[in-house]
């Protein structure tokens, strides 16, 4: 509700994103434990971004820890960070078991889960991908994701222009 009553983040700061990966990729690692994933980051050093850091953790985070609640034992998870002329680009690639393309349009809607028997055994809420959708349109960016079943997903963050990194001097 809160996410729904502002338009930008109001703790509209720079934000070292590199480093704040590096705190979820060990978040996440700890979060794996015995289930051994191969989580790798792949970060543009220094690259800021201004907006809300706590938000931008929070929607970040619920990528990572959605792979690796979903990706089988010893997979591989690959967060990517980047800049280009068209913007700043986060991914987060698993080997996990996929989505079904019958899902795929409605996986950002409040409460939609893809299988009520998976949200139980992981205590899914279905409203994660839409806060995180929510986050990512409040700094001026979209969602995006691809998936095959049985082989991985691919959920992306593209951050406008205007959000280009923020001199680090």
């Amino acid at each position: 509700a809160k996410l729904e009553a502002t338009d930008y983040p109001s703790d509209n700061q720079p934000v070292a994103v590199d480093l704040l990966l590096q705190a979820i990729r060990n978040d996440a690692l700890a979060l794996s434990a015995e289930r051994n994933h191969r989580i790798s980051l792949e970060a543009d050093a220094g690259l800021k971004l201004k907006g809300s850091e706590s938000e931008l953790r929070s929607a970040f985070s619920n990528l990572v820890f959605n792979a690796v609640k979903y990706t089988q034992d010893a997979g591989d998870i690959r967060i990517r960070l980047w800049a280009d002329e068209q913007g700043v680009h986060l991914s987060v690639k698993d080997s996990g078991m996929g989505i079904d393309a019958k899902h795929l349009p409605r996986l950002t809607e409040r409460f939609y889960r893809v299988d009520s028997s998976r949200a139980s055994n992981t205590g899914g809420t279905g409203l994660g991908l839409a806060i995180c959708k929510k986050i990512i349109e409040n700094h001026h960016g979209q969602i995006g994701f691809s998936s095959t079943a049985g082989k991985g997903t691919v959920f992306w963050f593209k951050l406008a222009r205007q959000h280009e990194p923020v001199s680090t001097g």
